[in-house]
């Protein structure tokens, strides 16, 4: 079921070049606020489970739970954007997320350990709406540009997500002057972020890329004029070349998700047991989150110019050798482990740009969101079982031994590719 345009959509079919300049713009600034409630949570949510729990064993499972949180919520995002667009999909998505904010902050109160993982599965639902938001920006953008439409909107995360991991500590600060427990400061900083983010999106997302974009495709079919470049091109793909571009990829997203969480969750309590403070390992995660997206607008050039296979074979070096690094990085060095989670970051964005890019040439408008919405179920519960494993390997093993056998893991991105080639 899809909807019909709206009168706002229908009123400026005329110009969707222009829609789509306002559209981003609406876009960067959603993501600037969602990416700071993002990159909040995630600096000290293992730190909150361990330490009210005691043990580092499951101080994995947040990062597990609020990724699964938002596998369901990329099914429920992509379903109502699906019938009804993306400006409610994605507002109701960060609203979500906000009232899983406020959960965490009540189980922190009350040390309550049953409700801080109920909350923190709500407080998913903005991961996943953070990450539906890059397919909000590719909607109108011709074949060709799809890539540094993503990028832009990715990019726009990177300005809230390097700034929320170094509010952790003032936001610590904040909350115990409010008789709120420190390390649940952060998500005080991310409720209100989520918030504001759904309000942005709810007031000035119009009119809405996805319902345009149906739009524009529509009055082109009636008027028989081919656009092998515009959005409707992928409608004209080969039914078989789509299949292997969605399974193609999905696989890149989501082995570049695995490595990525599994690593990521576990370094602020590497840190932290070696005597490195919060600030310390906010600094880390903030240069990791930078990484993650401040390189998108060259991402996404690269893979618009040099093709989406060659920018996810570089994945797929990349990731290995941020997990080389952060297993030999002297445990002292918060430069390295800072350079090992910054490459890390950096494969993981060459994964997301080229693998959106695929399913986005691959996928027809009339099943465009959910598709996009299933893929990212995928994509959380790699991220979750990243994150609930790396706990449990860290108790067993090491951190070193985590981080190589992320190496390893992510080199299985390169027969992938080989095996499962897509041309554009």
């Amino acid at each position: 079921m899809t909807s019909a345009p709206t009168a706002d959509t229908t009123a400026r079919i005329s110009d969707p070049a222009q829609a789509q300049r306002r559209i981003l713009r609406v876009l960067f600034a959603s993501q600037v606020l969602s990416g700071a409630g993002l990159a909040a949570g995630v600096t000290v949510g293992a730190l909150l489970a361990q330490d009210m729990l005691g043990t580092t064993r499951l101080a994995g499972l947040p990062s597990a739970l609020f990724t699964t949180g938002s596998a369901l919520t990329a099914v429920v995002v992509g379903r109502i954007s699906q019938t009804r667009g993306r400006r409610p999909g994605l507002a109701t998505g960060y609203l979500t997320g906000a009232v899983g904010s406020a959960g965490v902050i009540a189980a922190a109160v009350l040390d309550n350990p049953v409700l801080l993982f109920v909350a923190l599965f709500v407080y998913g639902a903005g991961t996943a709406t953070n990450l539906q938001a890059r397919y909000a920006g590719a909607d109108l953008a011709a074949r060709g540009h799809r890539a540094r439409a993503v990028s832009t909107v990715l990019v726009a995360t990177t300005l809230g997500g390097v700034t929320g991991p170094n509010l952790a500590a003032p936001a610590g600060t904040f909350a115990e002057r409010l008789g709120i427990p420190g390390l649940a400061g952060p998500f005080v900083l991310s409720g209100a972020a989520y918030a504001l983010a759904a309000l942005v999106l709810a007031v000035w997302l119009r009119p809405d890329p996805l319902l345009l974009a149906r739009a524009v495709a529509r009055a082109e079919e009636a008027d028989a004029v081919p656009n092998p470049a515009g959005a409707g091109a992928v409608d004209a793909a080969d039914p078989g070349e789509g299949r292997g571009g969605v399974v193609l990829g999905a696989l890149v997203m989501v082995l570049a998700q695995l490595v990525m969480v599994s690593i990521m969750t576990m370094t602020p309590v590497h840190m932290h047991d070696h005597g490195h403070g919060t600030a310390a390992s906010g600094l880390v995660i903030a240069v990791h989150i930078g990484a993650m997206y401040l390189p998108s607008p060259l991402t996404g050039w690269l893979v618009d110019r040099y093709g989406r296979t060659k920018v996810a074979a570089a994945s797929g070096i990349t990731l290995p050798a941020a997990g080389v690094l952060a297993a030999t990085a002297p445990v002292g060095s918060v430069t390295l482990l800072a350079l090992a989670l910054g490459l890390l970051g950096l494969g993981w964005n060459f994964g997301l740009v080229c693998g959106t890019a695929i399913i986005a040439d691959t996928v027809p408008l009339a099943t465009r969101a959910r598709t996009q919405g299933t893929v990212d179920v995928s994509i959380a519960i790699a991220g979750a079982t990243g994150g609930m494993a790396s706990g449990i390997m860290v108790a067993a093993t090491s951190y070193p031994v985590l981080a190589l056998t992320g190496a390893a893991l992510s080199l299985a991105l390169l027969p992938v590719i080989a095996a499962t080639a897509y041309r554009r």
